[in-house]
């Protein structure tokens, strides 16, 4: 696990090693046992790798890594769960191996398939892991850049007529640029920045990162740099990207070949009915042999340990392999709020429950709100979430106690449901009938109750797109906020530059694409699973625990058990309100009843209570009518009301004052490039 980062540079255009060490010195923290540089001044490629032994600790595993007569150079970040499985069948065709290291099973599957016509079958299909690499054929005079299906590692690139860079985070392209985002280089006069030169930003992903919290798709709050998406290729020649292609497409999109094949009478695996029974015991066994074969490594496994259902049952089976493997959870002491649970019981529980460690890392609220701005400067985009700060401080104290690699419960909500949009879903049946003028008027009188009450929060986000139909009511669902309260936001600068460009526009897009007849459960996991989980919950994942140079793991997304969770009909995930319904029947003989069936809580933090106390000072900064005047994005008088409304109860805007906050403090830091301290060493 690791950070990568590059460029093929046009002729006209070089850069230096100075800059490419300046990239990779930024990606550090992902990486603190070794790095290592290539350059081919000749060809303008060039290639940088820091990185975070964990398969084969010795110098073996060095990266940038060569083939035997240097025509190949790879780096790469990640792991490869079945490379023993793939490194034996490439011994059997005659490759020899100079390490014990997954990441020269993928330079000699590379090596095996480069001539081939179907690289992605003969390579990208093949491997069952989490990765982001680039490979350098001098050779073919082409690099490839891959991300692995689910997007759990991240890519970033940007296309201009001086080449392609890239990078394992957004912050080492910079330099790779040399500094040219276009940023003006000082306030004008009037103290007021012009947005026309500011063309830097991406009003559309600014406008996403509003709507959603996160951005979907390939967006990032620059013009200039995006996202390569999840299961993705990209083969570049001459500095230009000449071929992209997705290589990985979720189970859904499968389920529209729901007949028997005469040739071989093979039945589609993905429409094949299961029961009761069988979907119970496909459960366990994929579940099991997920956790058991991310548990590969040379250094020690520990895992998150909230004492909710997913993470627990990751310790479950991965106390199989380890019975004394250590858990960590968190204690955020003067956190209570209204609706908000405390897991600390619920861990201790667990871990008593198997009788493994427990460290627990006890932060406060003060604390947590002083990172904020380290946060948002770590994650290179402005996710308005409070819940990076408990993965970095988990994996900060892990990393103290010697710990590089961390099992996860991510994903157990996306391929089995467990949100509450899921159970709205089904909620549907008993109103959707209505008419629509009565739905609208469902829809008002909810947005009028008291949003300091978390049943009144919760009625107004369930009713909230019911004058919608279709697919809008379903992205509807992911929406904090409505458009047309944001548009009262903007600026009308920013309102020009916004134009037509709409914040559903990419999962609308997305769910037009998929096959006839699919149930509304499955088209709402398909979103989760393709842009909630790669563009928010598996990217503050990375970004955070690889600040603290720690590697997270993430059993549920295991190819094997996506895939075989996209069979289980509908009524085994989502049973009424019963989320998980066949998850918790799993694990019945494992955990505690009390465990299983405890109410759901997020992994996050009090922010409506931070929004009134601990945040108080620095919202006043952030949003202050100097700061957003200075910036020209937001209307001041508006943020100002909102704030107001907030405070009274009138709306529940805490969310969206966080975000405001959060894109501010991203401009500061990227754009204005004011100095951010450094993430507390909490433990």
């Amino acid at each position: 696990m690791c950070g990568i980062a590059g460029y093929f540079a046009v002729p006209s255009y070089s850069v230096s090693e100075d800059n490419l060490s300046k990239a990779i010195s930024l990606l550090s923290h992902r990486g603190p046992d070794d790095s290592g540089l290539y350059q081919d001044v000749n060809s303008g490629v060039g290639l940088a790798h820091t990185r975070l032994s964990i398969l084969d600790l010795s110098v073996h595993g060095h990266q940038p890594m060569k083939s035997e007569n240097d025509g190949v150079i790879l780096v790469f970040n990640g792991e490869i769960y079945n490379f023993l499985e793939l490194r034996e069948e490439l011994k059997e065709k005659g490759h020899i191996f100079r390490s014990n290291s997954d990441t020269e099973v993928l330079l000699q599957l590379y090596l095996s398939n480069r001539n081939s016509e179907n690289l992605v079958d003969g390579m990208l299909r093949k491997l069952n892991g989490i990765f982001a690499f680039a490979i350098w054929d001098f050779d073919k005079k082409i690099l490839l850049l891959a991300r692995d299906a689910l997007g759990v590692k991240p890519l970033y690139y940007s296309e201009s007529y001086r080449g392609l860079f890239f990078g394992s985070e957004l912050k080492a392209l910079i330099p790779l640029m040399d500094g040219n985002l276009k940023e003006p280089t000082a306030k004008p006069s009037n103290g007021k920045y012009d947005l026309e030169e500011l063309g830097v930003l991406n009003f559309a992903a600014i406008d996403s990162y509003l709507s959603f919290l996160w951005c979907p798709g390939k967006g990032t709050p620059l013009n200039s740099i995006k996202k390569l998406e999840p299961g993705q290729y990209l083969m570049v020649k001459e500095g230009k990207v000449a071929e992209q292609f997705t290589w990985y497409r979720l189970p859904v999109f499968r389920k529209k070949t729901a007949e028997v094949k005469e040739s071989t009478e093979e039945v589609i695996p993905s429409m094949i009915k299961l029961t009761r029974a069988e979907a119970i015991c496909g459960t366990t066994k994929h579940l099991s042999q997920a956790v058991h074969r991310q548990m590969v490594a040379d250094v020690p496994v520990g895992a998150f340990l909230s004492g909710g259902l997913d993470s627990s049952s990751i310790l479950a089976f991965a106390r199989e392999l380890n019975p004394d493997i250590r858990c960590f959870t968190i204690d955020a002491v003067g956190t209570e709020d209204e609706g908000f649970v405390d897991d600390l019981p619920y861990a201790r529980r667990v871990a008593k429950h198997f009788d493994v460690p427990l460290d627990i890392v006890k932060v406060d609220a003060f604390r947590m709100a002083e990172d904020l701005p380290a946060m948002v400067s770590q994650m290179d985009e402005p996710l308005a979430d409070p819940a990076p700060l408990n993965v970095y401080y988990i994996s900060r104290l892990a990393r103290e106690n010697g710990i590089k690699v961390l099992l996860s419960g991510a994903g157990g909500d996306d391929l089995f449901t467990g949100y509450r949009r899921h159970w709205a879903i089904t909620f549907e049946n008993y109103w959707t009938w209505l008419p629509k003028s009565v739905r609208a008027g469902l829809e008002g009188l909810t947005s009028g109750l008291d949003q300091h009450r978390p049943i009144f929060r919760r009625l107004r986000k369930l009713f909230s797109g019911a004058s919608l139909d279709g697919d809008a009511r379903l992205v509807k669902y992911f929406r904090w906020v409505d458009r047309q309260d944001l548009m009262k936001l903007y600026s009308k600068e920013f309102i020009v530059a916004l134009a037509n460009d709409r914040a559903e526009d990419s999962l609308m897009g997305f769910l037009a694409d998929l096959p006839p007849k699919i149930s509304r459960l499955d088209k709402i996991l398909s979103l989760e699973q393709r842009f909630f989980l790669a563009d928010h919950n598996l990217t503050y994942t990375d970004k955070m625990s690889m600040a603290a140079g720690v590697e997270v793991r993430v059993p549920f997304l295991d190819l094997d058990l996506v895939e075989f969770a996209s069979t289980i009909p509908d009524c085994f995930k989502q049973r009424g309100n019963e989320g998980k319904w066949v998850l918790k029947k799993t694990m019945e003989p494992y955990l505690p009843k009390e465990i299983i069936y405890r109410s759901k809580s997020g992994f996050g933090a009090p922010l409506r209570r931070w929004i009134r106390l601990e945040l108080r000072d620095l919202l006043a900064d952030l949003l202050s009518e100097q700061s957003l005047r200075a910036r020209g994005l937001f209307d001041p008088l508006a943020v100002g009301k909102l704030i107001e409304a907030n405070d009274k109860g009138q709306t529940d805007a805490s969310y969206t004052l966080l975000s405001l906050m959060c894109i501010e403090l991203w401009c500061r830091a990227f754009i204005d490039k004011q100095m951010v301290p450094s993430l507390s060493r909490t433990s």
